[in-house]
């Protein structure tokens, strides 16, 4: 007989990649969740997961187990949270990944007013500057920053954030302000490194496409702000980042008479998750707190682009 426990475990481990991360995401000792993995395996009479001192696999077994193990937990979930939700109540866990950015210098106090609001929800939050995939990560609901063209998923618009192009006022009295794209090429840029290190702007011809001469590459939007403020270069990145560098004049915007392209804040979930009453609250929550527009908008030239349809 399978408890709940068991099968918690080794999805959580199976999904997670080891028994280290499993015990992290359900907030147990890792001796615990092996003893619910061995436990249920006895119980079975099979083997689901073959470990070794270095790597940790599925058995064919366990491949055929996951998915429906995982379907199982949902339902479960969903179910609770349904029957909680009739009684005026939201409750249980709600797993959610963002950016590692954007959590640290936005998510607190977003996050502690919805839980302060729904007592009974048990928020479990990561933050990975890398790619999440958000249909097979484990995670009910995953914040992207940027376009989302994933047909597996379902992303509902939370907020806007421009990238903007920005430069510490003493490295534009040393290198000097360009004033067109053409000129933007010789400055020094600092980039992300997660992915292609190229600026876009958009154009009526399409995309122009800029390779600034590298001065860091880094996977985290805070420390090239940082990088930005202390000189290094010039970086382009989202208004959320430099909105209270720009409103100190620790940063200034560069206008080149060409706009980055743009991107906006989501909320994506799988699309056979479905959105529940706990991705529905926490969105709507997410909203208020960050405002229309957004607070890091605010006092920098924002335009708005349009109203923002509700889960």
């Amino acid at each position: 007989m399978m408890k709940l426990d068991g099968m918690g475990a080794f999805v959580a481990t199976a999904e997670a990649g080891s028994i280290s991360a499993a015990a992290r995401r359900l907030g147990l000792a890792k001796s615990v969740v092996s003893e619910r993995l061995a436990e249920l395996e006895r119980g079975l009479g099979m083997r689901l997961i073959q470990r070794t001192t270095r790597t940790l696999s599925l058995t064919e077994n366990g491949r055929t187990l996951l998915p429906r193990a995982q379907r199982i937990l949902r339902e479960m979930e969903e179910a609770s949270a349904e029957l909680a939700a009739r009684s005026g109540t939201l409750a249980g866990p709600l797993r959610l990944s963002a950016p590692m950015g954007f959590g640290i210098l936005h998510l607190g106090p977003a996050l502690a007013r919805f839980l302060a609001e729904h007592r009974e929800i048990d928020l479990s939050l990561e933050l990975d500057d890398r790619f999440v995939d958000a249909a097979a990560a484990g995670y009910d609901a995953v914040l992207r920053h940027g376009n989302v063209d994933d047909t597996r998923l379902v992303a509902h618009r939370l907020a806007s954030s421009r990238r903007l192009l920005v430069a510490s006022p003493a490295y534009v009295a040393e290198h000097g302000r360009p004033h067109s794209l053409a000129t933007l090429a010789e400055h020094r840029g600092i980039l992300y490194s997660n992915r292609e290190g190229d600026w876009r702007f958009a154009g009526e011809g399409g995309a122009t496409v800029i390779r600034p001469k590298p001065a860091l590459r880094v996977n985290n939007g805070i420390v090239m702000r940082d990088a930005a403020v202390a000189g290094l270069g010039m970086a382009l990145l989202p208004s959320f980042f430099v909105h209270s560098s720009i409103m100190s004049g620790a940063l200034v915007p560069i206008d080149i008479g060409a706009h980055p392209e743009g991107a906006e804040l989501f909320i994506t979930y799988a699309r056979d998750h479905g959105a529940s009453a706990k991705i529905q609250a926490l969105a709507r929550s997410l909203r208020q707190s960050f405002g229309e527009p957004p607070y890091w908008e605010r006092g920098i030239g924002f335009r708005p682009t349009g109203a923002i349809r509700p889960v």
